[in-house]
This record gives C-alpha cells, structure tokens and sequence, in this order.
C-alpha cells in the first residue's frame, strides 16, 4: 500500500470523526474575541467573551437542529448568568460564600439534567464564576461580565449554526453514523490477537461491546426525541437497528469461532475468518460514512463491500462444510455464516432507503427540516427531568460546595493575582469517584507541569507578538482537537496557550507558571483528599446492585429466548427490549470494576472474584445471543428438557443476584440450586434434528457457565 493510500484511507476513517471540526470551532470562537479585543475592535472584557465562545463551540451537540439550538442558547444564558452572578457576589464574603454553594449545587444539577453536557458546562460556568469572583465586583462590573459572556457564548453559537447547512452531515443522521462506527470497532477487535504488554484480546472485545451498546442507545435516544417525526427518521431507526442485529450475529459468529478454537481439526480453517472479520470492520465503517455524507461515491464503495462480504460469506460456508465434521458446533458455524449473508440484503436496502431520500433533499430550507419547530420541547426530550438523584450524586455536589467555600474562603484572606485556579482546579479534578478523582488529578497535574514548561521556554525566547498570537491560535486547535481523545494531552495545550495568554504583554518570568502549578497541584490533593474522606462513595459498596442488576436482566433475556423456541416465538421487539436491557447491564458491570481497580488498594478486596462472576455473566450473554439467532415462529421446539433448564437457570441466576445483595447469605441455597443444576439432563433429540441438536449444545453449555457462576457467588457474597 503506497502513501497516497494510506492517506485516502486515513482520510477516509477520519472524515466524519468529530475532532478536526471541534477544533477549528474551538480556534476561531477563542481567538477572534481576542484579536478583535487587542485591536481595540472590541469594547468587552475578552477574557469572559473568549472564554465563553470556547466552551459553547466546543459543544458535541447530538439530536434534532431545534434541539441544538435551544441547548446552545441555554448554554450560552447559564455561562452568562454565572459570570454576571459572581461579579454581583464578590463582596462581602459571607455573599461570597453563599453564592459558591449556589453554583456548587448548580454543577450537580447540571450532572442530573444531562450526563452528556452537564459536565462540561459545570466547569465552564464555575471557571467563569470564580473569575468574576477574583476581580473587582459591584453591580456595574456583573453587567459587563454577564454581557460579555452572553456576547461570546452566542459567538460560540453562531459558529455551530453556520456549519449546518454546509456540513454534510444531518444531527439525526451522525447519531446512527457513531453505532456504525462503533460496529466497525468492534469488528475490528475481533480480528485481533493478544499482544505481549497490551490489552488482552477479551478486553478490548468487552470495550468495543460496551461502546457499541453506548452508541445504539444514543441513536435510539437522539431518534426517539426527534419532532416532528418523519419518514427519514423511521429509515434511520432501522438502519440504527440493522447495525445491531448485524453486530449480534457477528458475536454469534466469534462465539461459535471460540467454540471450535480447541478442535485441532479446525486450526486450519480458523486463519481463513480473518478477511472476512476485516472486511466486517471495513464495511461498518463505510456505512457510517455514506449514512452521514449521502455522496454517491460512498454509497457505492458500502455497495462494493457488501458484495465483497457476500462472497466470502459463500466461500468460507463451503469451505466448512467441505472440510469439517459433523458436530453441532460446525453444523451452527455454517448456519451463523449462512444467517450473516442473509442479513447482508437487508442492510444494504435500509442504508439505500435513507441515502437515496437524503439525495432528493437538496434545498436548505428541506436539509433543515425541523428548524421551524423552536419550542423548547425538544431541549425537554434530552434532559433527565426525574425527581429522583443519585445518592452518590448527591454526596458528589456536597464535597463540591463544601471544598469550594473553603478555597473561596482562604483565596479570600490571601488573595492570589490568579486566585480562581485553587476552586476551578477542585471542580476539574473532583469526580463522583474516588478512581475517577484520582484519574483526572494524575493528568491534570502532570499537564499542567508539562505546558508550564513548555511554555515558560517559549517565552524566554522573546518571540514577536504576532508570533505568540499564531502560537496560541496552534495551542488552542490543539486542545480542541485532543478534549475527548486525551484529557492529559490536551491538559499541556490548555496550559500552553493560557500561559502564554497571560503572560504575552509582561514581562518573562515563571511566577503566574509556578502559581498555577502551586495551586493546580494543591488543588488535585485536596479533591483526592475529599474523595478519599469527605462522604466516599467506594465502588465495591455499588458493586453489589449493579452486579445483581445484570444478572436478572440476564437471567430475563435467557427465559424469554427459551420459552420463544419452545412455543416458536419471534424475535421482535420483545426480544429487542430484554437483550439491549441485559447488555446495557453487562456493560455497567464492568464499568463498575474499572471503577473499583482506582479505589485504594484496601478498597478492592476480592475484585478478582468480581470480575470472574461477570465475565461469567458476560459468556452466558452471548450463549443467549446465539440463541436468539434460531427463534423461529413457524417452528417450535417443544423439548420437556427445555423448560426445565429454563427453570433452574433463572432460579439460579435469581439466587446468585440474591446473594451478591445480602449481607449474609445462606450459602446452603446457592450450593442447593448448583446440585440442581448439576442433576439436570437435557435430552438428545430422537428424531436427530441439527436446530434442536445444537441448541441443546449451547444449553449445556451455558449450564457449565451457571455452575461457575454459582461457585464463584460463593465466594464473593458479602
């Protein structure tokens, strides 16, 4: 592959990522409030225009346009109404002092209402907070800075807009984009083999699974608040779930792969799955392209991969059935194959229905389908507007007003020339976890050190002004471009151009560097502090519900697959419901163990266990999703042997769930259900039947998995 390939593909891979626009958004809302201001073209205070402009460009804004539009402008409002409210409460300190627990309780409400944007504009309202905090205040002061901050917010705004009629990509349509990238991610760790001092294999599949869930649930989410509702919308929903039902019957196709690995007489056919596994990776990519482009040119090259996969599909069917045996497992790899180029036609037509309707909409006024709906019910749609907040949410916001008042308290004895870094640092670092604290404190100090240094010897070299601008212009592209794939890189280019932003106009000296440091640094202790002993929230105390949580829906997703081969049920929505259910479970779960590996060591008793138990649970999920390929309405399995196990896997997998949430569990019940399960026999189909055959494989198997689990919870039952 010569360079110019290796270029077209990289551009093609990148194309429709969202970094490059991010961080061009991000360059040009900073740096044009600030050249105009140094131009003297600009009567605000640039620190709170820029500022604000950064924050609001910088926005991944997802769903309907109207939603967009509402979600900015509210933004825009609440980073204006912060700086305005900390210039009017700057003196006395007792004012001082309630309004830091106002905004701290903002930036819990600002976590409960979006997990998506909460976070972001947490910090970006308590940073321009505490600015207008530190300066001089009075009512005239508020105005200006609440004016500034609106001006910039909506600045900020109006760069987002401007690039919807041109950008080619449709908000609904990125959504279902990010699913089919995802897939690709997925497929593409499946065709990856374990490397010395890398990531086991196991993991990075268990990543890209629980991405790829992420991402489908976004798209349904995104889709399902779109108005007025469409036939593009509808087309997208089903190609959101072609995405889905093609990943499920790909993990099939490893599982059944996993299965056979130990069979010598399939070492040589094993090799000959890994084009196919490329061109899976390949094709999902293509798809989020076309999906989100409408160019012809990539509707053709999806076009080209398909027929590509059709044909390997073929090849490999017949190379298995040619040289393998008779067994159940090699019997289902050529059924898998077979239901893998089946689906193929589908996705092909779903991904024509939306583009070819996507290319008949050429005006603006059609493109921007549904701007004339400006109510504030789409903002309502993406929002969590339950009563109910999370305890740990709840003690989060706590530590945060508590910390915060004490830094504005002592800033406000000894008062720093930058003072706000000591608060705005605690609201960066400080996370509703201890190993998320502990995370965000490592990269922003270590940032933190590295730009200082970085740019205290830029400095030193004397370079022109124009020079520094075009330097910080760089810094903040590449921030921009770094935000979401290295918080601890994109920490040195935020420091970069903030330092020598400040320190361009004086002269040089590393003092403003060592006071950020100072304060950064005592900043990360104090939040690490905190989290450690200030109402912790430790994952092994979380652990329990959330493991538990996924073994039932587990447990739900495996008696409704059972009973619908038993009756000859469909899989329809149903099936739908309960299997996303189980996977956005599993995915918690392991969530919840990354989680507990950053809390203390003396935190992380038994965490091995844990992690067995749910890589048990994760096993007898995919053991279902294989089932779920052989639902059948107009053919029943009606097997006594069937019930039977569906009984004592959910008695089982409920008893398990019981435990982990007990204090003290009887341990009699779990080894009860295990000789249960033990006493179990499925019966072999007397009249041969390869369906009933293999599904009775699979059962036996996930009865192996039960027993493991039911073991395992002994052991890890509080």
């Amino acid at each position: 592959m010569n360079l110019r390939q290796r270029l077209a593909g990289f551009a093609e891979r990148e194309s429709h990522r969202p970094d490059h626009g991010r961080a061009w958004r991000c360059m040009i809302a900073f740096m044009a409030p600030l050249l105009l201001a140094l131009t003297g073209h600009l009567g605000l205070e640039v620190t709170f225009a820029a500022i604000a402009a950064q924050n609001i460009a910088m926005v991944d804004v997802r769903g309907a346009y109207a939603m967009r539009l509402t979600l900015l402008v509210a933004m825009a409002a609440i980073l204006a109404g912060a700086a305005g409210f900390g210039g009017l409460m700057g003196h006395p300190l007792a004012a001082a002092l309630l309004a830091t627990v106002i905004v701290a309780a903002c930036t819990g409400l600002w976590r409960h209402l979006s997990s998506d944007y909460g976070p972001s504009l947490a910090i970006s309202s308590s940073l321009l907070f505490f600015i207008a905090l530190a300066v001089p205040g009075g009512a005239a002061a508020a105005g200006h800075h609440a004016i500034a901050a609106l001006i910039g917010g909506l600045w900020g705004a109006v760069l987002q807009v401007a690039l919807w009629p041109i950008n080619a990509q449709h908000p609904l349509r990125r959504a279902v984009s990010d699913a089919w990238l995802a897939a690709g991610a997925l497929f593409a760790a499946l065709n990856t083999a374990d490397e010395p001092g890398g990531p086991p294999r196991s993991g990075r599949i268990a990543a890209g699974e629980s991405g790829l869930r992420t991402e489908l649930d976004r798209a349904y989410a995104v889709l399902g608040s779109a108005s007025p509702r469409s036939p593009v919308v509808t087309r997208l929903e089903d190609l959101n779930l072609a995405g889905a039902r093609l990943a499920m019957r790909v993990m099939a196709l490893n599982t059944t792969l996993e299965t056979l690995s130990a069979d010598p007489a399939f070492a040589g056919l094993e090799v000959g799955f890994q084009p196919l596994l490329t061109a899976l990776s390949n094709t999902a990519r293509t798809v989020a392209l076309a999906v989100v482009s409408r160019q012809p040119a990539h509707f053709a090259t999806a076009e080209v991969r398909l027929r590509r996969l059709d044909s390997l599909l073929r090849a490999l069917q017949a190379k298995v059935a040619a040289q393998a045996g008779e067994s159940p497992s090699e019997t289902q790899l050529v059924q898998v194959l077979k239901q893998l180029e089946d689906y193929l036609p589908v996705v092909g037509d779903t991904l024509r229905a939306t583009v070819d309707r996507a290319g008949e909409r050429t005006a603006f006024s059609l493109e921007l389908f549904d701007m004339q709906n400006l109510r504030l019910r789409p903002l309502a749609a993406a929002l969590n507007l339950s009563r109910h907040v999370d305890r740990a949410l709840l003690r989060f916001t706590l530590r945060i007003a508590v910390l915060t008042v004490i830094a504005v308290a002592l800033l406000k004895f000894h008062p720093l020339p930058h003072a706000y870094w000591l608060p705005f640092t605690l609201v960066v670092v400080l996370q509703p976890d201890y190993g998320s604290t502990r995370k965000r404190a490592a990269q922003r100090l270590l940032g933190t050190l590295a730009g200082s240094i970085l740019a205290s010897l830029t400095l030193w070299l004397h370079l022109p002004f124009a020079a520094i601008m075009a330097l910080t212009a760089a810094m903040t592209f590449c921030f921009g471009f770094m935000a979401k794939r290295n918080y601890g890189v994109a920490v040195i280019f935020v420091t970069l151009f903030v330092v020598l932003l400040t320190e361009a106009n004086g002269p040089v000296t590393i003092g403003l560097t060592l006071e950020r440091l100072a304060t950064t640094t005592a900043g990360g202790l104090l939040a690490l502090l905190a989290a450690a002993v200030f109402w912790p929230v430790w994952e092994r105390d979380l652990f329990p519900r959330i493991l538990a949580r996924a073994l039932r829906a587990n447990r739900d997703y495996l008696t409704l697959l059972i009973d619908r081969l038993r009756r000859g049920g469909p899989y329809d929505r149903d099936v739908t419901a309960a299997k996303r259910s189980a996977e956005a479970a599993a995915g918690a779960v392991f969530s919840s163990i990354g989680r507990m590996a950053g809390d203390p060591r003396n935190r992380q008793d038994r965490i091995e266990m844990a992690a067995a138990l749910a890589n048990g649970n994760q096993r007898l999920m995919r053991i279902a999703n294989l089932l779920a390929l052989h639902l059948d309405p107009t053919a029943p399995l009606p097997s006594p042997g069937l019930a039977e196990f569906s009984k004592r896997a959910s008695a089982s997998l409920g008893a398990i769930a019981a435990a982990i949430e007990e204090k003290n569990p009887d341990p009699s019940l779990l080894a009860g259900e295990g000789a249960a399960l033990d006493a179990l026999r499925l019966p072999r189909p007397a009249d041969g039947s390869p369906r009933l055959s293999w599904v009775v494989s699979q059962l036996q198997r996930a009865g192996t998995e039960l027993g493991a689990m039911l073991l395992a919870a002994r052991d890890i039952a509080p």
